[in-house]
């Protein structure tokens, strides 16, 4: 959603003053969690999504209003609509929610509401947002602070996304850069993971995404704090501008930095670096070394757990030695390398991956998870416009798996006939040139993944299979292991209809 339905520069009022609160796509994990909030409070919530799910019946038992579909009517008594960034204008209760004048808040303006009187830390970035946020979290929590949280996706140790903590304690968002609604936050402590182009089909160009970027740190007090990557071009730019401006400062990275990363692992399911101390880093005595050792596998999420010990120890003045036990025991985030299951030398992860860097990333931890393994990527474009637009570095991070089953452009809020000639055959034809030549196939629908994935893995080759992707593809993993779960109970493969695309 852009900024012309919505004014992020504006202030929010408080959660209390909004009245009955109506939320429009109740079943998404971002507004699922803002609604968790407002309960919290004791605001009345309402809400309705266009499919039932175990979120809606979870939040009916919260205390929420639920109904399934969408009706003017379902608005009851609500003086105040929140809506998720996939909710179009034409949306009959938000239709009704503007003629009859009810305040409507874009999602992220929900969760400023709830932030009155409490401290924020705010994550933003184009990669590792949610696993940042995950891992802040967890350090709060071991260090005995409460917090509240508001996450993209839910915390494999509670369920859920989103909890409002104690009222004195600070809230951990994740900050979703994509239409500039990180902007309404204002938090005491930013987090920005990297500053790379991405949603260009919002921004139009990188260096409009930059502008938003300071934009965003613009928005944190002088007495607050930015924690930032050196790695990163487009985050040194942001951190050299915010010290330009008066903003406090702390940079992490493998040269240069305020806090050193050196050492980097990644072996097997786990991922391991050293963190070094330099002058001037608040809350923290220089020269102080730990070894972070992490249940999770690549170089980026050390970088990541990183970024969440700065907020916790510089950023809010938490004990070192308490957060760094809370990152060493995380427990994961749904959707972020998480295991599925395994049968007979296959096992499955599926993850939440859908740019080029995070793709790219994944699939060097997944070769590290793999031991040895075969890698076999099932993929999901997101986006025809993100697709066309990064096509390349697609084709680069892909590269590097044995086996690549492309499932068709996930369209989300585009339509194919926007974006003539953008298929998944321009990666497969990227990845057939490639010199690392992964075999590559193409299946023309989401029902066709399993199927082609299990002719994949028919010769008994022990693989690690990864399923990739922000759309339907979430649901690949499970299907492949029943399919293979019944071959193995029968001893006969099951009937399958492997559809490929054209070769």
């Amino acid at each position: 959603m852009s900024g012309a339905r919505f004014d992020f520069t504006a202030p929010v009022p408080r959660a209390e003053e909004l009245g009955p609160v109506h939320v429009i796509a109740l079943g998404g994990s971002g507004v699922s969690g803002v609604a968790r909030l407002f309960l919290s409070r004791g605001v009345p919530v309402s809400g309705s999504d266009q499919r039932d799910s175990p979120t809606l019946r979870s939040l009916e038992q919260a205390g929420a209003r639920v109904h399934v579909g969408h009706d003017p009517a379902h608005l009851g008594d609500a003086r105040t609509v929140i809506v998720s960034g996939a909710v179009r204008e034409d949306n009959p209760e938000l239709a009704a929610a503007r003629a009859a004048g009810l305040t409507v808040l874009h999602r992220a303006q929900g969760i400023a509401a709830f932030l009155h009187g409490r401290s924020a830390v705010a994550v933003a970035g184009a990669n590792g947002k949610t696993t940042t946020s995950a891992l802040t979290t967890a350090a709060l929590q071991a260090a005995g602070a409460d917090p509240g949280y508001v996450l993209g996706a839910p915390l494999a140790s509670t369920g859920v996304s989103a909890a409002p903590g104690a009222p004195d304690a600070p809230v951990v968002v994740e900050a979703d850069e994509s239409d500039g609604s990180f902007l309404t936050y204002r938090p005491q402590v930013a987090v920005v993971t990297n500053v790379q182009p991405d949603h260009l089909d919002h921004y139009g160009d990188a260096a409009a995404v930059e502008a938003a970027y300071r934009d965003f740190v613009d928005t944190v007090p002088r007495d607050g704090l930015l924690v930032t990557t050196l790695d990163d071009p487009g985050a040194a730019r942001l951190a050299a501008y915010a010290r330009a401006s008066g903003l406090r400062v702390v940079t992490w990275g493998t040269d240069g930095a305020d806090v050193l990363v050196d050492d980097l692992r990644s072996e097997g399911t786990t991922a391991s670096g050293t963190v070094v101390v330099g002058p001037d880093v608040p809350g923290l005595e220089e020269g102080t070394t730990v070894r972070l050792r992490l249940p999770a596998p690549g170089e980026h999420t050390v970088h990541n757990a990183v970024a969440a010990l700065l907020a916790a120890t510089a950023g809010l003045g938490l004990p070192l030695g308490a957060a760094v036990d809370g990152l060493e025991r995380f427990a994961g985030v749904h959707r972020r390398f998480e295991p599925v299951g395994a049968v007979d030398g296959v096992e499955v992860v599926d993850d939440y991956a859908h740019n080029a860097p995070k793709v790219a990333a994944l699939v060097r931890a997944a070769r590290s998870a793999a031991a040895g393994r075969r890698l076999v990527v099932a993929f999901q474009p997101h986006l025809f416009s993100r697709t066309r637009d990064f096509a390349p570095g697609f084709v680069e991070g892909l590269a590097g798996a044995d086996v690549v089953v492309l499932l068709p452009v996930y369209a989300a809020r585009e339509r194919q006939e926007d974006h003539p000639g953008v298929t998944s055959g321009l990666l497969a034809s990227g990845l057939r040139a490639h010199a690392a030549a992964p075999r590559v196939l193409e299946v023309g629908s989401v029902r066709g993944a399993a199927p082609a994935l299990a002719e994949v893995v028919a010769d008994g080759v022990e693989s690690l299979v990864v399923t990739v992707g922000a759309g339907d593809v979430t649901g690949v993993g499970a299907e492949l292991l029943d399919l293979l779960e019944r071959e193995r109970r029968s001893g006969v493969a099951a009937p399958r209809t492997v559809e490929e695309g054209a070769p």
